[in-house]
């Protein structure tokens, strides 16, 4: 078998003319930004998963710093997270002064572990924040029952996981808040973008201001007029401009097909690579349907009798865009500085020392998975 003549990516945005009509029809409008298709990208995806408000980022980070920033998280409160997942969810609680405390993950799901979380519970605890890792709904019913149990606000990251489902409603519509992210490799793209959707009137008003400043019109600015403005809090400029946000309309248009392909790519890898020795295929709850923003498989070192790193590095040598998604966060050498020491969470690091994500995208052929596979049995030597 010969390589493959042009490298396939783990993850790719889907474009075709419509998504650059819209852009280019923004750029002839009179508004490259604070104009009405921001408006119009909230409302999208607010009726897509079933939420009355949703409100637009600059990026899925900024979306998260918001979230924590109105859920009241300070100095002194501790936020309930997973550490397999991108530092930007965990960091988004350091911003606002928190502290992460990391619970283990579900050795099937990979996503946290409820159970692990009601241990790490204590008079500091303000905010659980899971993750719905590789595009896999977390067990959002048991989680709103540990937080309304001990009063707690659950502000759900699905920066993976927008088109997925839970008891066949969409993600975004149980939680809090739920951040969605628009990066070339998510469910739908804005080049850069993130969202919060939620049912609280109080939590909308609250992240408006702070994605614009601080700044909103309050009934005295009215009376003054309509030049007058006023900073009631300390925002930050987080606003999403209308070139991204007519992109998302654009491609909100088109998320119920990019999801039915992931699964069927999903489900072909599923059916390649199930007979091959030492390859743990990913799990799914029974109640909820993944949106497979990653397709993660597990190498059983014990079987196979060969590192991950050279299994990796022979992929790519091969032309497939092999990945490995995530390092645990509190690895990284800044949460280190921080106290974090390895071991906290001991399912989450053996699952890591044998993950391997596979390519999957919309755009990816019947064929280009072959090749997947492919490979994968050329570098283990089952050929």
């Amino acid at each position: 078998m010969k390589k493959r003549d042009s490298f396939l990516s783990y993850g790719k945005q889907q474009l075709d003319e419509d998504d650059i009509a819209a852009v280019v029809e923004t750029l002839r409008s009179p508004f490259l930004t604070q104009g009405p298709k921001v408006e119009e990208f909230e409302k999208a995806v607010a009726n897509y998963v079933g939420v009355k408000y949703a409100v637009a980022f600059a990026n899925g980070t900024a979306a998260l710093h918001a979230a924590c920033y109105v859920a009241g998280i300070g100095v002194g409160d501790e936020v309930i997270t997973t550490p397999i997942t991108f530092a930007a969810t965990s960091n988004a609680v350091l911003y606002c002064g928190g502290t992460p405390v990391f619970a283990d993950i579900d050795e099937n799901t990979y996503n946290i572990d409820p159970l692990e979380i009601e241990g790490k519970i204590t008079t500091k605890t303000k905010v659980i924040m899971p993750v719905d890792f590789s595009g896999q709904p977390v067990d959002i019913d048991s989680l709103m029952d540990i937080a309304k149990r001990h009063n707690l606000i659950v502000i759900e990251d699905g920066a993976h996981s927008l088109g997925a489902s839970y008891k066949g409603s969409k993600v975004g519509s149980q939680a809090d808040m739920t951040m969605f992210s628009f990066h070339p490799v998510k469910p739908i793209t804005t080049g850069e973008g993130g969202i919060i959707t939620t049912n609280s009137e109080a939590f909308y008003e609250k992240l408006k201001l702070f994605r614009s400043h601080g700044i909103g019109k309050t009934p005295y600015a009215i009376e003054q007029g309509d030049w007058y403005y006023e900073m009631t809090e300390l925002g930050f400029n987080y606003r999403m401009c209308d070139m991204q946000a007519a992109l998302g309309v654009s491609q909100m248009c088109k998320i119920d097909g990019f999801i039915e392909r992931r699964r069927e790519i999903a489900a072909l890898y599923n059916k390649k690579l199930a007979a091959i020795p030492g390859i743990v295929l990913p799990e799914q709850m029974e109640k909820a349907e993944s949106g497979w923003h990653l397709y993660m498989i597990q190498l059983d070192s014990q079987v196979l009798h060969k590192p991950r790193k050279e299994i990796f590095n022979e992929m790519r040598e091969q032309n497939i865009g092999v990945h490995v998604h995530y390092i645990p966060v509190y690895w990284q050498p800044y949460y280190k500085e921080l106290g974090y020491e390895k071991g906290l969470c001991p399912i989450a690091e053996k699952w890591y020392e044998q993950a391997l994500t596979l390519p999957i995208y919309p755009g990816m052929t019947d064929e280009d998975v072959g090749d997947v596979v492919l490979a994968l049995k050329k570098v283990l030597d089952i050929l």
